[in-house]
């Protein structure tokens, strides 16, 4: 493909339809490569809560049925709700740390509760006052935050790559070897590949990886033969409460996530040339919201827009929404059906490791590369990357640090992603410089219009 002016040269527009055939494959294209992302959510956070494969699988279920309509919804959208444009959505690694660690603590239903009161409350303000809201969220800070979200995923898939917590093989050599192999596929892959075959990278080393754990024996099919092929979703299926701290959490972190989305709009329409309009910053806005506070109430983890599909786009060409409409009524479809959550549920943890390893370190060298290129390493900017970062770090690795605050304090503060976001946020704003909104930023000049798109924490 060439470009011409910032815009390339589209196969197919935004409003083209390719034949079916070929749009099913193309669909399928999205949906392989964001589904192993999407469910590492789910994953992650049932086993740090200690759900049951059971409870696992429903909540896996529950992320594909709410990702594939959220990205039905972005494709062809409903009154003021949805972009129109090709939008990929699933489950963000923004919110795994709270979910986790406020699941742990208060319930699910402290974490379902808080989902679904803060998801369209915080994002449906955010689209209504965008344009007030986005010169505080410039690369600087948006970059930190996704570094501090890889990096405080390293050590959750250390442990799932030794065989996961509380194993009795736990860094048993059979553990560490499978999840070697399925880096190693997925990095030679990716190195030395290239066209859908480097897309797919992740995807093709996980299902290595699963090969030979079957051939190891460590694959349990029997949660699989015993799911339905088709269940409706339970509303309240883990129950809700609605805790202050829990709540004050996650409206931060939808903060946060929507600075993603407004990043990976503006990443779809650099195809075309251009800028997003604000009908399409709102729009992608209030799907992310209105869509996460939905599937909250069945038992789905917050969705955002994923940064891999809005790159599809970019390196095919295919800007086409109905094909992005197709991979979301495939997600849907897979949604409905608990024996797909089931067979997903049985990737043994030390294959699933091998991918999050990769996932994160890619999540994190992702916001290292938005930093550097777009912020000048002078003496303000570095104070703010150490400071930032060296909180965010120092509660990941060292959270008892702070035993002696009140409850209430140490589940906010406890937490990386928040830690990380909320001084880089207040620092900047704070410290004259150019990224500040307050003092040298230059007037009427928007992040979306000067700036690459922040990646996402998805990536």
């Amino acid at each position: 493909m060439t470009e011409t002016d910032g815009e390339i040269d589209l196969d197919y527009e935004l409003d083209d339809r390719p034949p079916l055939p070929k749009s099913l494959l193309l669909g399928l294209q999205h949906v392989a490569v964001m589904l192993v992302p999407a469910t590492a959510v789910a994953y992650i956070v049932a086993g740090a809560v200690g759900l049951s494969a059971g409870d696992t699988a429903y909540i896996v279920q529950m992320v594909l049925l709410f990702s594939g309509l959220a990205t039905v919804v972005q494709a062809y959208t409903v009154g003021p709700i949805g972009a129109k444009l090709p939008i990929v959505m699933g489950t963000s690694f923004t919110f795994v740390g709270a979910a986790s660690s406020i699941g742990a603590s208060y319930g699910l239903g402290a974490v379902f509760g808080a989902i679904l009161v803060t998801g369209f409350l915080v994002e449906g303000v955010i689209g209504w006052q965008f344009d007030r809201i986005e010169p505080f969220f410039p690369p600087l800070v948006t970059g930190l935050v996704v570094i501090i979200i890889g990096l405080y995923l390293v050590p959750v898939a250390m442990d799932y790559s030794a065989g996961g917590v509380g194993a009795s093989d736990y860094g048993a050599a059979h553990n560490v070897g499978l999840a070697a192999l399925v880096l190693f596929v997925a990095v030679a892959l990716n190195l030395f590949t290239d066209g859908v075959t480097r897309l797919l990278s992740t995807l093709v080393g996980l299902a290595v990886g699963y090969v030979a754990a079957l051939a190891l024996g460590l694959v349990d099919f029997g949660p699989v033969a015993q799911a339905s092929w088709v269940a409706v979703p339970k509303p309240g299926a883990f129950g809700f409460s609605f805790e202050p701290v829990p709540m004050v959490t996650f409206a931060f972190l939808f903060l946060v996530s929507a600075m993603e989305t407004v990043g990976d709009v503006s990443s779809v329409t650099a195809a075309e040339g251009r800028t997003p309009d604000s009908d399409e910053l709102r729009g992608g806005l209030f799907t992310d919201g209105l869509l996460s506070s939905l599937g909250a109430a069945f038992g789905a983890f917050p969705v955002t827009s994923f940064s891999q599909n809005a790159g599809i786009v970019n390196f095919t060409g295919v800007m086409s929404r109905h094909v992005v409409g197709v991979a979301g009524v495939i997600l849907a479809l897979l949604g409905l059906s608990p024996k797909v959550g089931a067979a997903v549920a049985t990737i043994p943890s030390p294959v699933f490791g091998g991918a999050v390893l990769l996932m994160a370190g890619m999540v994190a060298a992702s916001g290292a590369r938005l930093v550097f290129l777009h912020t000048d390493l002078d003496r303000r900017n570095m104070v703010i990357l150490a400071v930032s970062l060296g909180l965010g770090l120092g509660i990941a690795t060292r959270p008892d640090a702070i035993s002696g605050l009140p409850t209430a304090a140490q589940t906010f503060f406890g937490e990386p992603v928040v830690v990380t976001a909320l001084t880089a946020l207040v620092l900047n704003t704070f410290t004259p410089g150019d990224q500040s909104p307050l003092f040298d930023a230059p007037p009427e000049e928007s992040v979306a219009e000067t700036e690459e798109p922040p990646a996402s924490a998805d990536d």
